[in-house]
């Protein structure tokens, strides 16, 4: 492996650092590396993998479709695309009129979202959230709140603002301005350490909107397509956005995002040629997509994913002098530690085979397949009080012993 992580330093750009390891496949909710070792991943490709890795229904499908055909240009259109679409707009329960634009990436996604925003009030500004994650292009960067990622590119692709979590009467004052385009959330901040916003605060986030002209986008790229148990995060709230933006489970690891108009007026806000994409809406990722929703649907993934986060919350909670709480819904959980050793706690779970993500210095992220078994995650919670024992020992000043 060590030769691979050379190569890779020697030809790629450094902008995710030194990779933790060289994997090389995977099956179920396990990947092996190059040196022949598995682990249990607890992070599915940062929410990516839905149907974890080599599912039937998905190597088929998209076995299938790359045989028959797997891209045409956007003169054209197939019938994977508008059936991705349809089932989009029916799990979405987008009223009618509401359109959708397929196309790569998360980011691309809020990329057509924010140009719906800025053709519905040319020249507002955009308001988001303090430890928001939008995105790396331009216009999606300039939504991204750390400054350590916008600060260099600046000046960005739009206005922004950005408002405390939770904060109604500042989001209140900001719109009262009468001069914000739209307003971006995520129903679950995912890179700021899964915090959730609470059903209040989008509730009132959608009465202010619609009162100041401004359209509220919610931005389920990374808590969508089942990850909670619904299909998005926003539906137990009973709110109607006017915009929602997706991508990373849907295509179960191939590249796709979408981005839906909610409603006729909204939904025709762009014309032709104001946007547009030379891979988006491919029929391979399309297919991909259309097996992701199916199998969710067939396999009753949305129910599990509810029931097994439960389940991990109520294993994980209480375990352990170190962890405060568990934060999340579903299958997007977030372990907030009592001290900033996230890092240590992946690193010890690595080594023990099991991968997660430090969302932050003391939070660990947990967004594993959808299909992740019962027993699956009980090996993770069993685990998870001897690598938090470890970490606090090393945290004293005592060695622990490393495979690196």
């Amino acid at each position: 492996m060590s030769d691979l992580l050379t190569r890779y330093q020697d030809s790629l750009m450094g902008v995710f650092g030194t990779p933790q390891l060289v994997l090389v496949e995977g099956h179920g909710c396990h990947v092996t590396d190059a040196d022949g070792r598995t682990y249990l991943d607890l992070l599915g490709g940062i929410a990516v993998n839905a149907l974890g890795y080599g599912h039937p229904a998905w190597v088929t499908a998209v076995s299938e479709q790359a045989a028959r055909l797997a891209h045409v240009s956007n003169f054209f259109t197939t019938p994977a695309q508008i059936e991705l679409a349809e089932t989009l707009l029916e799990v979405a329960q987008a009223p009618a009129g509401s359109r959708v634009f397929l196309s790569n990436s998360g980011t691309e996604a809020n990329e057509a979202a924010l140009k719906i925003v800025k053709r519905h009030h040319p020249g507002g500004r955009v308001l988001a959230l303090e430890h928001a994650f939008h995105g790396r292009t331009l216009g999606a960067l300039a939504l991204t709140h750390k400054p350590a990622y916008r600060e260099p590119f600046e000046p960005l692709g739009a206005d922004v603002t950005f408002v405390p979590p939770e904060d109604v009467d500042a989001l209140a004052a900001e719109l009262a301005v009468g001069d914000v385009a739209g307003v971006f959330l995520e129903p679950i901040q995912g890179e700021a350490g899964v915090v959730p916003l609470s059903a209040s605060y989008l509730r009132a986030a959608r009465e202010l909107t619609r009162a100041h002209d401004a359209l509220l986008v919610l931005d389920e790229v990374q808590c969508g397509m089942g990850r909670t148990g619904h299909w998005f995060a926003h539906q137990v709230t009973g709110v109607v956005p006017d915009v929602v933006t997706m991508a990373k489970s849907l295509g179960g690891g191939v590249p796709i995002g979408a981005t839906i108009a909610f409603g006729e007026d909204v939904a025709t806000t762009l014309a032709a040629g104001q946007h547009g994409t030379t891979f988006g809406g491919n029929p391979l990722a399309c297919a991909a997509a259309l097996a992701v929703l199916r199998t969710i649907e067939s396999e009753g993934l949305l129910e599990h994913a509810a029931s097994l986060g439960e389940h991990l919350r109520g294993r994980i909670e209480g375990c352990h002098d170190l962890v405060e709480g568990v934060r999340g819904s579903g299958l997007l959980l977030g372990i907030q530690l009592t001290q900033e050793v996230a890092g240590q706690v992946v690193t010890a779970a690595r080594q023990a085979g099991f991968i997660v993500n430090a969302a932050n210095p003391s939070t660990i992220r947990l967004a594993p397949p959808l299909v992740l078994t019962v027993e699956e995650a009980d090996q993770f919670a069993d685990a998870l009080p001897g690598l938090l024992d470890s970490v606090g020992r090393q945290a004293e000043g005592h060695t622990v012993t490393t495979d690196r």
